[in-house]
């Protein structure tokens, strides 16, 4: 065995039992999950590449009680760096890449869950009720051990039921925008982490150009008259697919705040402690959404891509 299938099965396996077995905490790990799954395919190959995964998922598997959900939640990550370094080898466009490497995890998420419902004895959503109540549950634990005051808890608590009711319901969406997410981040860290490989990145160009689909916004616009009708299917399914437009117009957004920090020159430090402020304040979230929404008419690079080119 070499020494390259050890780092890479130890370093899969450090990450993603931090994800499994810190609760809440250890969530950020679970961004990290894909790369050495995606690095080691694209410098070992196929079937070496392959071997890491299934490795780390044994050693996992033999130290857990048995099959859970967060165990599934790691091999649809690991599932993620594989699936997208054989998608770079294919060359295609970012938005083909993303969309593939959604498609195959989304279908397997389902497969998944039926398959462990059978061997589990119990049928879809109790299940999935139980696990995110379980998860909701070590929230407020975790709340309260942080020192938040008794009447927020005693709020938040009161309300458990029908936070419980919505997140069932919008499972889908979080499904997808988490896969979204954590696909575009891998894909932004891929060229510095083969660079320090020495191995040959995707060129997808700037990716702080890219734009949305125009008719995407008709998507938004179809969404949100959804979510007025009486009827709670139609309004669930309107809540869902909004949350997924938001992901998409955040990239962008991300995007355009990226070209104009590239373009003024903005010290690295302070471009990491924007972004960080981005990621925590919901108001810059928002801002960042709306920027990229409304690109769409005032196509914001517009000015500044035609002063380069003069």
């Amino acid at each position: 065995m070499s020494i390259d299938i050890i780092k890479g099965f130890t370093i899969t396996t450090l990450i993603s039992a931090a994800a499994i077995y810190m609760p809440l905490i250890g969530l950020p790990f679970a961004i990290f999950i894909p790369l050495p799954a995606l690095y080691y395919r694209k410098k070992l190959g196929r079937k070496s590449g392959a071997l890491i995964p299934v490795m780390a998922i044994v050693v996992i598997l033999a130290v857990s009680d048995g099959i859970s959900i967060d165990i599934f939640f790691v091999i649809e990550l690991l599932l993620i760096g594989f699936v997208l370094s054989e998608l770079l080898e294919l060359r295609l466009t970012v938005e083909k890449t993303v969309l593939y490497v959604c498609c195959i995890v989304f279908f397997s998420v389902i497969a998944c869950l039926f398959f462990y419902s059978n061997i589990s004895g119990t049928t879809i959503l109790p299940m999935v009720s139980d696990y995110v109540s379980k998860n909701l549950a070590l929230s407020i634990t975790m709340y309260e051990d942080m020192g938040v005051p008794e009447k927020n808890i005693h709020i938040i608590s009161n309300a458990m039921e029908k936070i419980e009711y919505v997140l069932i319901r919008i499972l889908p969406a979080i499904v997808i925008v988490s896969t979204l997410f954590i696909t575009w981040t891998s894909l932004l860290l891929v060229k510095p982490v083969f660079k320090a490989g020495d191995l040959v990145a995707p060129d997808f160009g700037h990716l702080n150009h890219w734009k949305a689909p125009d008719y995407l916004v008709w998507v938004v616009i179809v969404c949100g008259l959804m979510l007025i009708l009486p009827e709670k299917t139609i309004k669930i399914a309107g809540l869902n697919g909004l949350l997924v437009m938001m992901i998409i117009y955040f990239f962008e957004g991300i995007a355009i705040v990226s070209f104009y920090f590239e373009k003024k020159k903005f010290p690295r430090l302070l471009k990491i402690i924007l972004y960080i402020l981005i990621a925590l304040q919901q108001i810059a979230l928002l801002i960042v959404i709306g920027l990229g929404f409304f690109d769409v008419w005032f196509n914001f690079r517009k000015h500044e891509k035609n002063n380069d080119k003069t």
